[in-house]
């Protein structure tokens, strides 16, 4: 199964400030260990939100609204997409993670919905599975 690691966003990341030598060394050799594992996919750090862009949907109307935005906590700042067995396996992986940010962080673990060939055909199909429903 894939899981997406999602690294909640913190003062600052979303000021853009740079992480220490030893965060980023401690967090390479972590996804050297999740590579050779064959549990990395992808991994990405997010810009800080100021630089992002959201867009609002009300029936056909479309609000663009410009960043930065509030409140950081529930802001991304970056993910792993991993391969695993199960979701106990990312768990135990994310254990071993370095904390990304100085003090208190929390990281987010979401199963991918995985697509077969039958649900491809479009939103249709998605709105009528019952994990969809109510």
């Amino acid at each position: 199964m894939r899981v997406m690691i999602i690294v909640k966003a913190s003062h600052a990341s979303e000021t853009g400030a740079t992480p220490s030598v030893a965060m980023v060394t401690a967090i390479d050799k972590f996804n050297e260990e999740l590579l050779k594992a064959g549990v990395l996919l992808a991994a990405e750090c997010l810009r800080p939100s100021a630089r992002g862009k959201r867009v609002r949907f009300c029936d056909s109307k479309r609000l663009v609204i410009d960043g930065p935005f509030e409140p950081t906590r529930e802001l991304v700042s970056g993910y792993w997409l991993w391969q695993v067995t199960s979701i106990d396996e990312a768990v135990e992986w994310l254990k071993r993670c370095p904390n990304p940010s100085v003090g208190e962080s929390e990281i987010e673990i979401r199963p991918v919905m995985e697509m077969t060939s039958g649900e491809r055909t479009g939103f249709q199909t998605f709105s009528s599975r019952s994990e969809f429903a109510g």
